[in-house]
Formats: structure tokens, C-alpha cells, sequence
């Protein structure tokens, strides 16, 4: 019993930090939340969420991304310049599961389709990576990989505007509503 009242706090907490730091647009150094996963608890601070400005090479621009454990990505903002042509993340899951167990993507999509891409790629199933095959609203997406694996996607900037808002989120079950960043064009 006492667990579950723990469990409840830790999300209340984890849901006002967010709210703290999306109201702010930056952490809020020493709060901390509470965090779950495998089973056991562990604590996160939000200075945990990390902005990350894509690296310009050329007309290219790259990013790397971590998908760690506690359903987190790191960083969870990507600037991008409005100087790159094509933009290139390399996701690393840095757990140790297999993907099947807990695997780790990143799908990108306007923030305004962002829940019904998710219940679209739950009907997808596990052949398709939980992502809806040929779904529009999905700009890029890496495959889906397990603990110690790389992958990466490059992608043509065009096809995103400046003032528009695009998350990105991993569409493992159960990941979806907590493995979030957000994009934006700069």
C-alpha cells in the first residue's frame, strides 16, 4: 500500500516538474521527480532535460540522441538551424534490454498528430515498430533497437516549418506518453 501511495506522488511530482519546465522552457535545478521502471525506483532530477542544438556540418546538420532507462530521451529539445538541408540523428538506447523486452525508437511528427500517430502505430504491432506503415504524418523514424544499439535516420529539413511545433517519441508500448522531446526549426 505504501508503494502504490509512493507511486502516486512520484507521478504527481514528475507531472508538476514538466508542467514547471514547459511553462518555463528550462529546468528547474535540484527538483526532482520520481521515476519508474523495471519495477524498481529510482531519482531523476529535471535537470535531466537537456536542450541540444543539431550540429552543423555543410549544409548537413546531426544530432545524437540517447533512449535511456526510465523511458527517457536525452535531449529532450532539438534545435535545428534553418541553414540545414538535411538533418541526421543517430539514436543510441543506452539500456541493456532487447528491444523486444524494451526497445528503443524515434518517430517524428507535427505535435498535433502526435496521439493519433501513437494509437495508429499500437494497431501496427511490433512487425511495423508500433508505427502505421506509409502514415503521413510521420516526417522520420529510425527502426526500433535494443540496449547497446545504434540506428539513425536522415531526413530533408524541408519538409518542416519554421513556428511549428513537432515532438518526437518512441513508439514502444507503454514508452509513448513518457519517451517525448520536441523540435523546433530556429
Amino acid at each position: 500500500m505504501l508503494l502504490a501511495k509512493f507511486s502516486l506522488f512520484g507521478a504527481r511530482t514528475r507531472a508538476l516538474n514538466l508542467t514547471f519546465v514547459a511553462c518555463l522552457g528550462a529546468p528547474i535545478p535540484g527538483l526532482a521527480q520520481v521515476a519508474e521502471h523495471a519495477g524498481t525506483m529510482s531519482m531523476v532530477h529535471a535537470g535531466d532535460d537537456v536542450s541540444a542544438i543539431a550540429k552543423v556540418l555543410g549544409d548537413a546538420c546531426q544530432i545524437d540522441v540517447q533512449g535511456r532507462p526510465g523511458k527517457k530521451f536525452s535531449p529532450t529539445h532539438i534545435s535545428v538551424p534553418s541553414t540545414c538541408k538535411t538533418l541526421t540523428v543517430q539514436l543510441i538506447h543506452t539500456g541493456r534490454k532487447p528491444k523486444t523486452a524494451a526497445g528503443h525508437n524515434w518517430v517524428l511528427v507535427r505535435e498535433s498528430d502526435v496521439h493519433a500517430a501513437i494509437a495508429d502505430g499500437l494497431t501496427a504491432g511490433p512487425d511495423y515498430d508500433w508505427v502505421k506503415p506509409g502514415d503521413e504524418r510521420v516526417i522520420a523514424k529510425t527502426a526500433m533497437i535494443g540496449g547497446g544499439e545504434r540506428t539513425s535516420v536522415t531526413f530533408d529539413v524541408s519538409k518542416l516549418s519554421r513556428g511549428t511545433a513537432y515532438t518526437y517519441y518512441c513508439s514502444f508500448p507503454t514508452h509513448a506518453e513518457m519517451m517525448r522531446g520536441t523540435l523546433s526549426i530556429e
